[in-house]
C-alpha cells in the first residue's frame, strides 16, 4: 500500500516532531551524565575512593553556599576556605537551618570554578548526592569529602589553577511521602 503525497508529508512531519521531542526529552539527562563524566561546565566527578597519591603542591578550596528563590532555609559553609595538598582528602561542612514551622525538603545543585578544575575535583561523599529534609527549627552540619586529582598538574589549563571554588545552591523540592504526611498533621494541629 503506497502512501499518497499529502499523507506522506503529514507522516514525515509527525515523525520529525516525535523525533525532536524524544531528543529534547533525552538531552537533559544526557547532558548531566556528560558533565559528570568529563567535568565539563565545572561539574565535579564522583568517586568511591581516596586519591592514589598526594603531591607537595597545594591548592586553596573556597566554599560558597546560596539558596534558590523561595527556599526558606539558611545555608552557608562552616569555613570559607581551606588549603589542601593536591590528592589529599579534604572534609568540609555546610550548615543548613530551617527557621519555619514546617518540614522542608531540599536538593543541592553544585559546580566548581574555574571550569578547568571541574574534571579534577572529585567528591567521595556529599550531602548533594541525596535530598535533604529539615524539620521545623532543625539545624544540621552536612559534610562533603573531596580531593583534587593529581592529574591536574599535567593538564594544559589545570596546571595554572591555584584556587578552586566549590559552590552549592539549595532549591526546594517536594517532601518525600512520609514527610508529607507529617507536614499535613502539623498543619492540622496548628488550625
Amino acid at each position: 500500500m503506497a502512501i499518497s503525497g499529502p499523507a506522506k508529508t503529514v507522516l514525515q512531519t509527525v515523525s520529525v516532531v516525535v523525533l525532536m521531542g524524544g531528543l529534547a526529552w533525552a538531552s537533559v539527562p544526557f547532558y548531566d551524565w556528560f558533565c559528570r563524566v568529563t567535568g565539563f561546565g565545572g561539574t565535579p566527578g564522583q568517586v568511591s575512593a581516596n586519591s592514589e597519591g598526594i603531591l607537595d603542591q597545594t591548592v586553596t578550596v573556597r566554599f560558597d553556599g546560596s539558596l534558590n528563590d523561595g527556599m526558606s532555609w539558611e545555608f552557608k559553609p562552616v569555613v570559607n576556605e581551606m588549603e589542601i595538598r593536591i590528592g589529599e582528602t579534604g572534609l568540609a561542612f555546610y550548615e543548613a537551618y530551617n527557621p519555619t514551622d514546617h518540614p522542608i525538603a531540599g536538593q543541592a545543585a553544585y559546580n566548581v570554578t574555574p571550569y578547568a578544575a571541574g574534571a579534577f575535583f572529585e567528591k567521595i561523599e556529599c550531602f548533594c548526592f541525596t535530598e535533604q529534609v529539615l524539620a521545623p527549627g532543625e539545624r544540621v552540619e552536612m559534610p562533603v569529602s573531596f580531593f583534587v586529582d593529581p592529574e591536574i598538574v599535567a593538564d594544559r589549563d589545570g596546571k595554572f589553577v591555584h584556587t578552586i571554588t566549590l559552590s552549592y545552591t539549595f532549591y526546594e523540592i517536594d517532601l518525600p511521602e512520609g514527610y508529607a504526611a507529617l507536614d499535613q498533621d502539623s498543619q492540622t494541629n496548628l488550625n
